[in-house]
């Protein structure tokens, strides 16, 4: 669009003076009038992005009605049509108020502020912004950096035309970003996106937790009864008869051995041995048959113990294996222990005895504790 300003509003810019509000400090007019001047000559020299902003400031510091309109002059220029118009509205709404010397002062200004008003209105963008239904109460909806409360959701407002940024943020959770673009005079809905917070799982309760995750003191575990061993190996009574059957082995072996060896001195004995002619029943033997027939007699008392020893253990043996009782199951075995747990135990250095009789003999049981 081209702006063709007239002389006396050109010139009035350059030299604005008009009556600044009886509240302004003199530090701010003066501040003020730096700002503007700069952003003037921005503006005249197409740096709006710089000259808009300080023309802003110096408005806000100095609320002259000359700073206004040249302020929507700039974001004309610029652009940013619905800043503009908006900026001329309050231009034209000031000029309402003022005495009949002050608007005859700035009647040039309020015909191009009409005039500029009127053929910007038409192009400025209208957008309507909304949450969906289930956004959360809370959700935080922002327009450029600009806070757009519930009331200015889901109507239409005029916009600048351009990109435009829009995030959401619903309590707690992330915030979401959308950029779109709008072209003058053009009308758009756009229904927002909200995220939701992320839940986090429920802690699990020590209950909850399998045995591997509980936190907690140690659990001894339970002692049980000590696993049997009779089923992995003999009784002692199985025991003393192998050893008795052992021993009637030996002896019978010894008994064996030693009365074939009697045999044999007893043989060298009698060939070194002669019948003595004047005593009749008697012998004269020589040194050798002597010790051999010693030997003999000595080998021979050694075969007869070995013989009566192996045959008493092989006789014991055999009356233990043929009267050894069936062994007891584990019910009986397990009862058995629970029993000689429960029995009182002698002190320390104590001996206690007690007599065993049953069918298959008896005998007397120590006990001791040391």
């Amino acid at each position: 669009m081209r702006f063709v300003w007239p002389a006396p509003v050109l010139s009035g810019l350059l030299s604005i003076a008009l009556i600044a509000p009886a509240s302004a400090q003199p530090d701010a007019i003066a501040v003020a009038e730096s700002l503007f001047n700069r952003g003037l000559a921005d503006m005249l020299a197409g740096r709006y992005p710089a000259g808009c902003p300080a023309l802003a400031e110096s408005y806000r510091l100095d609320p002259r009605a000359g700073r206004l309109f040249t302020l929507a002059e700039c974001e004309a220029r610029w652009g940013r049509i619905a800043t503009a118009v908006a900026r001329y509205n309050d231009y034209l709404a000031l000029y309402s108020r003022m005495s009949e010397a002050e608007k005859l002062q700035q009647h040039e200004r309020y015909k191009v502020a009409l005039e500029q008003r009127n053929a910007l209105a038409p192009l400025v963008p209208q957008l309507t912004l909304s949450l969906p239904s289930g956004a959360p109460a809370g959700t935080v909806v922002q327009r450029d950096g600009i806070t757009l409360e519930r009331p200015s959701l889901g109507i239409a407002l005029p916009v600048n035309p351009g990109e435009h940024v829009v995030t959401t943020r619903a309590p707690g959770g992330p915030v979401h970003e959308a950029r779109f673009t709008i072209d003058k005079s053009a009308s758009r809905t756009i229904e927002l996106e909200v995220k939701l917070p992320v839940e986090e799982p429920p802690r699990a309760r020590p209950m909850d937790r399998p045995p591997s995750q509980v936190v907690g003191p140690p659990v001894k575990p339970i002692k049980g009864p000590a696993p049997s061993t009779e089923a992995s190996g003999p009784s002692g009574r199985r025991v003393v008869t192998y050893v008795a059957g052992g021993l009637a082995v030996s002896g019978l072996v010894l008994g064996s051995v030693t009365g074939w060896m009697a045999l044999n001195e007893s043989s060298r004995a009698a060939e070194a041995c002669k019948n003595d002619r004047n005593r009749p029943g008697a012998a004269i033997c020589s040194p050798e048959g002597k010790a051999a027939g010693d030997r003999a007699k000595a080998l021979g008392k050694v075969s007869t113990i070995g013989f009566s020893a192996g045959a008493v253990l092989a006789g014991a043996a055999v009356l233990l294996f043929l009267t050894e009782p069936s062994r007891p199951g584990p019910r009986a075995a397990a009862a058995a222990r629970s029993l000689a747990s429960a029995a009182p135990r002698p002190r320390a250095g104590a001996v206690s005895w007690s007599l065993l009789a049953g069918p298959n003999g008896g005998g007397v049981a120590v006990h001791g504790r040391w």
